[in-house]
């Protein structure tokens, strides 16, 4: 199973995907709630996986995903948007990012984005 980084400025948020996460074997090893403190933690803690919100303050998760991809292209990256955010959602695919799910979260949806994501090691 894999070892995964949550970032999101919302703690509910983070709360309700570690409770997904957690139930399907997954190891949550760290959170953050904005993008600085990802670029941090993901350097620390190199997790398989990072969930990443869009809209978080201080730095967004499209200039996160920028940062941690450029020093580190191995990251897979999920973004976490919210309806509407395509546009963001795009950009943040080419900074780097490798799926996108969308909020409020499915356990089904978020489960086959890590599978993808796994499958490519």
């Amino acid at each position: 199973m894999a070892r995964i980084l949550l970032v999101d400025d919302e703690r509910f948020m983070r709360l309700t995907l570690r409770r997904f996460l957690e139930m399907e074997g997954h190891e949550v090893v760290g959170e953050a709630g904005n993008g600085f403190e990802a670029i941090v933690q993901y350097s620390n803690l190199k997790p398989d996986v990072v969930t990443m919100d869009i809209t978080m303050p201080e730095m967004d998760g499209i200039e996160a995903v920028e940062k941690i991809c450029a020093q580190f292209p191995e990251a897979k990256i999920i973004m976490c948007s919210a309806m509407g955010q395509t546009q963001m959602v795009t950009q943040a695919l080419k900074n780097g990012a490798k799926d996108f799910i969308v909020k409020p979260f499915n356990q089904e949806r978020i489960q086959m984005a890590l599978t993808k994501l796994l499958k490519t090691d």
